[in-house]
């Protein structure tokens, strides 16, 4: 296994110096053509941008989604292309899953330029570091994580939010199921939590005097 470094080390927010109090949306493990849709509703309803970390695989399963996204004014961002743990990988492993994702999201829409990265399960190593600046990939992690992947239910994952967002804060939300989950993501309802959480978490940050934005691009 390789050595672990900690989430810390990684960009777990952007610190903000404007006074404008930013917060980003960030949506990992898809796009899936049951989930992926709803959120992208919800984001339109309300006109504000987030950032979807998609797995590679999936992208090419489901291009007119990425391109969606991109029409839309979303970031698209590399979670790899298969979604393992990049712990356990080679370098070389390391090496194709990301250049891979990169290379899948470009073919279906070359309107999207990955430029963030984010390691599968918010493992990192200083290989996958490496790996990522070499690739022109800024690494992100999440400052704000409501487990909205367990179903824990719409009200807590609201409250859940809103108790630990601060300025600056990247929050963490899930379109989608890594592919050995796959299996399960067979109905649009088993992302209805997230959807419906999200529905009335924009609303609730704007009238906190949050702005959300796009995740800064640092290349």
């Amino acid at each position: 296994m390789n050595k672990l470094v900690p989430p810390s080390a990684v960009r777990c927010d952007y610190a903000d110096v404007s006074g404008s109090r930013p917060i980003y949306l960030t949506f990992d493990d898809g796009p899936n053509p049951f989930c992926t849709p709803e959120v992208l509703d919800v984001l339109s309803r309300h006109g504000v941008p987030a950032t979807f970390f998609v797995i590679g695989t999936y992208a090419t399963e489901q291009p007119e989604l990425i391109r969606r996204m991109i029409a839309e004014g979303h970031e698209v961002a590399n979670h790899t292309m298969t979604h393992p743990d990049l712990s356990r990988c080679g370098p070389a492993e390391i090496r194709d899953e990301v250049l891979k994702a990169s290379e899948a999201i470009r073919s279906v829409c070359p309107q999207a330029s990955p430029r963030h990265m984010r390691a599968p399960y918010g493992i990192w190593t200083r290989e996958v570091l490496a790996m990522s600046a070499s690739a022109g990939l800024t690494a992100v992690h999440w400052s704000v994580d409501p487990r909205d992947w367990s179903r824990p239910g719409v009200d807590e994952i609201v409250n859940s939010v809103l108790a630990s967002v601060r300025p600056g804060a990247i929050v963490l939300l899930h379109d989608g199921y890594p592919p050995d989950e796959g299996g399960l993501c067979t109905e649009a309802t088993l992302r209805d939590q997230t959807t419906m959480a999200l529905s009335y978490l924009i609303p609730a940050l704007q009238r906190r005097g949050f702005v959300i934005r796009p995740l800064p691009q640092l290349h």
